[in-house]
């Protein structure tokens, strides 16, 4: 079995208008992820990530592959740099791995129904058995339920302990 892809969807009780908002603002993204997510999100227009330590990722094949507002955002996973490896404390192992395997990308697919919008993230990786994907399968889920409690209370999740 193949673990090219991570699929995760939720509903959340907001307005599509609210969640873009939450996925394209930075000042927002911060409070859910950690990662400042700095663009404006136009077609072709870079992605760059900032870390909560001040590591800026930053790279010509970081970009926006669709914005439609309020229905769907997608774009390039950021490039695993030595700084980012360092931040996060990865191995140089799998470091090297994540190099190796090439660009992922990701998508969001928000669907209004009423009151709530069902929110699909689909991340891709390049390549059959991708590390990238077996990482994220870990972190969205923690990322995604983070944003969902944003959304609908004011607050992100605590952070784990």
């Amino acid at each position: 079995m193949n673990n090219d892809r991570f699929v995760h969807t939720t509903y959340i009780r907001a307005g599509a208008e609210q969640l873009w908002r939450a996925l394209t603002d930075p000042a927002l993204t911060r409070r859910y992820w950690q990662v400042e997510l700095r663009s404006d999100w136009r077609t072709g227009s870079p992605v760059v990530w900032v870390l909560a330590d001040g590591t800026v990722i930053e790279d010509p094949e970081q970009v926006v592959i669709d914005a439609t507002p309020y229905r769907r955002l997608a774009y390039t996973w950021h490039t695993f740099t030595p700084a980012f490896a360092a931040s996060v404390g990865l191995g140089s192992t799998v470091h090297e791995r994540l190099v190796a395997e090439g660009r992922s990308t990701v998508s969001f697919a928000l669907e209004p129904l009423g009151e709530v919008v069902k929110l699909t993230v689909v991340h891709e990786g390049p390549v059959p058995d991708s590390t990238v994907v077996a990482l994220v399968s870990e972190g969205w889920p923690l990322v995604l339920s983070s944003l969902k409690t944003l959304v609908e209370t004011g607050e992100p999740l605590p952070e784990p302990s």
